[in-house]
């Protein structure tokens, strides 16, 4: 099935997307709940103002990405990065 150039809300359920592609795709404002992303790549993505809670990140790999702001358990990464980088530089 293609979906191509619509505006429409498209409401989802017990659906098995896996191996689709989704390109120039606005999800803003979207909600998943129970949705598995196991495997899946993501690039050019924006991200701002996304909540991920209850979920499982293991594996999870983050690459070439503006972290600023970005908060784990309320801790802001940038302030890890600092931390870590001041162990990794002393004498």
């Amino acid at each position: 099935m293609e979906i191509r150039a619509t505006q429409e809300t498209l409401i989802v359920v017990d659906a098995r997307l896996a191996q689709s592609t989704f390109t120039n795709v606005n999800l803003t404002s979207a909600k998943f709940d129970d949705v598995k992303l196991e495997g899946a790549t993501f690039h050019n993505l924006c991200m701002g103002g996304v909540r991920i809670s209850d979920g499982n990140l293991s594996g999870l790999a983050i690459e070439y990405c503006n972290l600023e702001g970005v908060t784990i358990n309320g801790v802001e990464v940038t302030e890890l990065f600092a931390a870590y980088n001041a162990t990794q530089n002393a004498p």
